[in-house]
């Protein structure tokens, strides 16, 4: 027991990991949303992001990797069969174009970006296939894709490479920044991008368990770890942040609790938390979702990679 009046400080990030924790769940979780018809099966679900039209976009791990279903989880649409080594990042642009990462495999395969239209043609690549780099068309592990309102593009190459590049809307090389380490503007893992309303870039930096904010020039303006280790965010047009914890635990990120996290980029205040439900995984595994997204009625949907499973929360 402590003595009487003897004062107990608490290190801050354990303060931090508390309060998280101790966010309201108000959400419930949707069974069997999404059907798929007799054959196709679901791999390891890793991105969703939302149309205008409200219809949900989902990248996985099996033939055909990208799928579109409407709001009651009918299937729409498949594309983008036999092209893809490892599916992973997603982002729909507001124009409708869908856009896609293919980072690679154990041989170093994939290393490309893909540009489709609503109906699935494919209208721009960047990167070059098979080939791994850090040049100005090489890829090294592309994690996630993000577009500008002005059409800008931005890839977190991030599963080797530890770097942002940007793109101008047809494509061109603009610049880079990042290399490995844990300052302002390095990174270990940037694992996923997404921009708010003012324009402002937010990257998972999840090795180094915290998200960073970089205006488009690459300027660091900060640094938040109350969203947990993150794997994916996701910004919605009023600025509400989603964030998929996916690997906290004992020894990755103590303190914290895997799940889904959501707050505002505006200001980093948390205001709910979608707790996972699986067993704690060990130092080598993550168990909770890792892509996130949320539709216009504020559905949240989580793309767990281990489990092989599109998640579905409405609020209750």
């Amino acid at each position: 027991m402590p003595q009487a009046g003897r004062v107990i400080f608490v290190p801050a990030i354990a303060l931090i990991a508390a309060i998280v924790n101790a966010q309201p769940n108000p959400y419930r979780t949707v069974e069997n949303w999404a059907q798929l018809p007799p054959g196709i099966q679901w791999g390891s679900v890793i991105s969703v992001d939302p149309d205008a039209a409200g219809n949900l976009w989902v990248f996985h791990r099996a033939e055909p990797p990208l799928l579109k279903f409407d709001s009651s989880g009918k299937l729409l649409m498949r594309l983008g069969e036999g092209m893809f080594v490892q599916p992973h990042g997603l982002d729909i642009d507001r124009d409708g174009f869908v856009w896609v990462t293919d980072a690679q495999d154990k041989n170093g395969k994939g290393q490309q970006v893909f540009k489709f239209s609503p109906e699935g043609r494919v209208l721009l690549t960047l990167g070059t296939k098979g080939v791994a780099g850090e040049g100005p068309n090489t890829f090294n592990g592309p994690t996630d894709v993000a577009v500008a309102a002005n059409g800008d593009i931005f890839v977190t190459d991030g599963h080797v490479n530890c770097r942002v590049v940007k793109f101008s809307k047809d494509g061109k090389f603009l610049k880079a920044w990042g290399k490995k380490g844990s300052g302002p503007g390095e990174f270990n893992l940037p694992h996923s991008v997404a921009i708010d309303s003012q324009g402002r870039l937010f990257v998972a930096d999840r090795e180094n368990s915290r998200i960073q904010i970089f205006d488009q020039e690459g300027k660091f303006l900060d640094q938040w770890k109350q969203f947990g280790r993150p794997s994916g965010i996701f910004i919605a047009e009023d600025d509400t942040m989603y964030v998929a914890d996916s690997e906290s635990n004992a020894t990755r990120n103590p303190g914290f609790k895997r799940g889904i996290r959501i707050g505002s980029a505006k200001n980093g205040k948390l205001t709910a938390f979608i707790p996972d439900t699986d067993p704690d995984p060990d130092a080598s595994t993550s168990g909770a979702a890792e892509g996130v997204a949320a539709d216009a009625e504020g559905n949240v949907y989580g793309a767990r990679v281990r489990q092989k499973v599109l998640m579905k929360y409405v609020k209750q």
